[in-house]
């Protein structure tokens, strides 16, 4: 376990990388960890992410997570037998991820990380999940470079699970930023092939949670440039 806690993971912790003007510059998420202002952390895994894995399924593999929050979504893949990296952007975020981990006795690397800005270890990837860090991303050029980013940190037919805020619901006072399906497919079709893209809600203990595309979708053979 000791081996996937690189040292210079909790280096990065303590000295987060400068933000880069255009990228996920400010890390606005960080108070909100430390005042557990968190709504969309509910400490459940997600439905999405089970049923998908679950029922295609998806085989074992190296596994990224990016804005992994505290953790739980990468527990549970490191559970099914994923070798699994998972980023965020906030270090407290992060502590809380590693301790559930520990206290579990789970194998998972953990890193405090922008995605856009920052290396990510551990590539090449088999399957990729994010449950609500595209849809954060704006205006569209950055998130094309998002959707690029993911494809080159992927293996040959690697896999993307995204889950993102959707529009087609009015938008809510407390919930996820939204993105119409065209903005969906604007950012990751130069490099994914769609598989599935069906609306549906995320993973929540709320009575109506919030509306969200599923995306699912391989990795081109020839994919677009990075941005």
């Amino acid at each position: 376990m000791a081996g996937l806690r690189e040292t210079e993971v909790w280096a990065a912790a303590r000295m987060p990388l400068p933000r880069k003007k255009g990228t996920m510059e400010e890390n606005r998420f960080e108070s909100r960890y430390q005042t557990g202002d968190t709504p969309w952390d509910h400490g459940m895994v997600d439905v999405n992410l089970i049923e998908v894995v679950s029922a295609l399924p998806i085989t074992p593999c190296r596994a990224l997570d990016i804005g992994c929050g505290t953790g739980g979504n990468a527990v549970w893949l490191a559970r099914q037998g994923f070798e699994v990296t998972a980023c965020d952007l906030s270090p407290t975020a992060i502590g809380k991820a590693d301790a559930k981990a520990r206290s579990a006795e789970i194998d998972c690397r953990f890193v405090v990380a922008d995605f856009l800005a920052d290396p990510i270890p551990g590539a090449p990837f088999g399957f990729v999940f994010d449950r609500g860090c595209l849809h954060c991303i704006e205006p569209e050029e950055p998130r094309r470079r998002f959707a690029a980013k993911v494809a080159s940190l992927l293996g040959e037919d690697g896999l993307w699970l995204t889950l993102v805020g959707n529009a087609d619901e009015e938008e809510r006072e407390v919930g996820p930023p939204q993105l119409s399906a065209s903005e969906l497919v604007s950012a990751i079709e130069p490099f994914f092939e769609i598989l599935s893209l069906v609306s549906g809600h995320f993973g929540s203990d709320q009575e109506q949670p919030p509306r969200a595309w599923i995306c699912r979708m391989v990795k081109r053979r020839q994919a677009g440039p990075a941005l």
